[in-house]
């Protein structure tokens, strides 16, 4: 596999920060530990962050940055969560400056690339507050207008960095008369031009994991803010919120794509090493399927994830749809994960320093809260409900043009080769106009697939791939059916079993999304991946709860099981595109020797 260059970051990012399980790299597992039990911010390490100047790739080229696309994105926060999820959120609240790139005066933009780049400035996103929580048309927070600005009272709560952090995105209502989402503003509210008499800071919140961050809240009384910090107009509030959520809610999924490529190479390790009953764990076959089935797990999360990060470049419009699925889907899929491998570790994955560290043990804790930012699993789930209605309106109404349309941005979303457009933030909508590529796009995939005949590919792999895609296509259809022929609600008051219908229909995205980038990516990603058994497997894996499980040959497993043995040997990250991670020590005397050899 010749290198993808949108992985490069990543790959320097891992290099200059140095192999996890040495105690004196940064961000090494021992330092994360020792992070964690003291609940003391790390600035050290986000301080590391600035002067590597990561920072830079979250500002778009236009304002002055080096971001290029999502998927870059994507891969180096993978890195960062790989070691520690605490210091990847924390850094990453960065990624809700988005919020001015997308909506912002050029001035805002302007301000806002310096103050990161050039002042290692941060943000923090102040939407909830403690009596309402998710309902954010319901927070009490207003703005009252004054003479060259407004005056803040209330207070948000809670909040990731709220506390260390120069600016605050505010959403207040300015209008309370209405009380619908036009009554509602958001402002960038930069804390230095603030007198600090009239606002304050709430108590670090003590929590399960990601236990060094700064979670707090804000207050304000009478606070004076200018008015050339509201950011778009008066009752765009909601709207620019909303789109922020979709960019933010897809990203959530490098978090646990992070973590769980640190909670399965650590139970490798052990498996590989601990020998109970005269046997390797990793040679009992219960545990040796545990283990492949999380690699299958992050194989999926990456399919749907990538193709996602991807898809905001090309169909911006999709992602009310596209960022619910991946929001619920990846990180609730990792969340059961790592707690399925945690019984491999037997007593201890519950220990706080037996086994590197103790780090399965953080990572479990840290990770189970990722499921619930920027909108929880029913918000997401919810979301998706009350669109389905258009989306099957516009599967029944397909036509050989948009098709074509279709076919075409499909193969610029998963062919990881094709260069991405700039995106363009002004093209998310609140809500998608009943489009969804990936489900829309299987009839083309299947006749992709039966064009494959001639090519160099497994029969019997191509056979069961293409089942698979009939049995995939069958349930979409039988999905349309069901809402077509259901008593639509509005509101909140959602029936569970439509929620039981959202969530298999974020499975069948996944699965759609599986088949897309095997497709498109036969040629460049690799023996193991072109092969297709890895497909078969996860296919078959998502449509276990549709009753379309079947038995599968156990070389398949054996292959899939080899190939995660193969990546961790050569020190890769778990991953359809597994690119280089850090060099451990045991690289290093290789290396060093190798050289000896050629100068002796």
């Amino acid at each position: 596999m010749d290198k993808l260059k949108q992985y490069w970051v990543a790959e320097e990012l891992e290099r200059a920060l140095g192999d996890p399980q040495n105690p004196d790299s940064t961000m090494s597992f021992k330092r994360v530990i020792e992070i964690d039990e003291s609940e003391e911010f790390p600035h050290q390490e986000i301080e590391w962050l600035y002067n590597w100047k990561l920072q830079h790739h979250y500002i778009p080229v236009n304002c002055g940055g080096e971001f290029t696309s999502f998927e870059e994105f994507l891969a180096f926060v993978r890195v960062l969560c790989r070691r520690d999820q605490t210091i990847g959120i924390a850094f990453t609240t960065l990624f809700w400056s988005f919020i001015t790139w997308m909506a912002g005066t050029d001035e805002q933009k302007q301000k806002l690339a310096t103050y990161i780049k050039d002042e290692h400035g941060a943000m923090c996103l102040g939407y909830s507050e403690k009596e309402h929580g998710a309902d954010l048309i319901g927070g009490d927070l207003n703005a009252t207008k004054v003479p060259g600005g407004y005056l803040l009272n209330g207070e948000k709560w809670p909040i990731n960095r709220a506390t260390i952090s120069g600016v605050s995105y505010i959403l207040a209502k300015t209008d309370q008369e209405d009380g619908g989402a036009r009554g509602l503003s958001l402002f960038m509210v930069e804390k230095s031009r603030l007198d600090p008499a009239n606002y304050y800071n709430l108590p670090k919140i003590l929590t399960h994991g990601i236990r060094a961050s700064d979670m707090s809240g804000i207050g304000f009384k009478d606070c004076f803010v200018p008015e050339d910090m509201l950011i778009k107009g008066e009752g765009s509030g909601l709207e620019v919120a909303l789109k922020g959520f979709q960019i933010t809610r897809t990203l959530c999924a490098a978090f646990s794509l992070g973590a769980a490529d640190t909670a399965l190479r650590t139970t490798l390790k052990f498996a590989i090493n601990r020998v109970v009953y005269n046997k390797k764990v990793l040679d009992i076959p219960q545990p040796r399927r545990t283990l492949t089935e999380a690699f299958l797990d992050i194989l999926i999360g990456d399919c749907e994830t990538i193709g996602a990060a991807r898809g905001f470049h090309v169909v911006p419009g999709q992602f009310s749809v596209w960022g619910a699925v991946v929001k619920y889907f990846v990180t609730t899929q990792l969340e059961t994960m790592i707690n399925n491998i945690s019984v491999v570790l037997g007593s201890r994955f519950y220990m706080r320093e037996e086994h590197d560290w103790g780090m399965f043990q953080k990572v479990l804790r840290d990770n189970s809260i990722i499921s619930v930012f920027d909108g929880s699993t029913v918000v997401n789930l919810h979301s998706l409900i009350l669109q389905f209605r258009q989306l099957t309106k516009q599967r029944s109404r397909r036509n050989y043009a948009k098709m074509e349309a279709i076919k075409s941005r499909l193969e610029i979303i998963f062919s990881l080769e094709k260069q991405l457009p700039t995106f363009e933030p002004e093209k998310l909508e609140i809500v998608g106009r009943g489009s969804d590529d990936a489900l829309q796009g299987l009839e083309i995939a299947l006749e992709q697939l039966k064009a494959l005949k001639t090519a160099n590919i497994n029969t019997k792999v191509l056979e069961q791939i293409t089942t698979l895609t009939e049995c995939i296509i069958e349930e979409v259809n039988a999905h349309d059916q069901k809402i077509a022929n259901s008593a639509f609600e509005f509101g909140h008051d959602q029936s569970p079993e439509l929620f039981e219908i959202a969530k298999k229909y974020c499975a069948l995205h996944a699965a759609a999304a599986c088949l897309h980038m095997w497709i498109y990516n036969r040629e460049i990603l690799g023996e193991f991946f072109a092969g297709g058994e890895w497909l078969v497997l996860c296919l078959n894996r998502l449509l276990q709860p549709f009753g379309h499980s079947r038995k599968v040959d156990q070389l398949y497993w054996e292959k899939v099981t080899q190939e995660m043995l193969k990546l961790d040997n050569e020190n890769k990250i778990f991953s359809i595109v597994p690119f280089q991670l850090a060099q451990t020590k045991k690289q290093e005397n290789k290396i060093n020797a190798s050289s000896e050899l050629q100068h002796a």
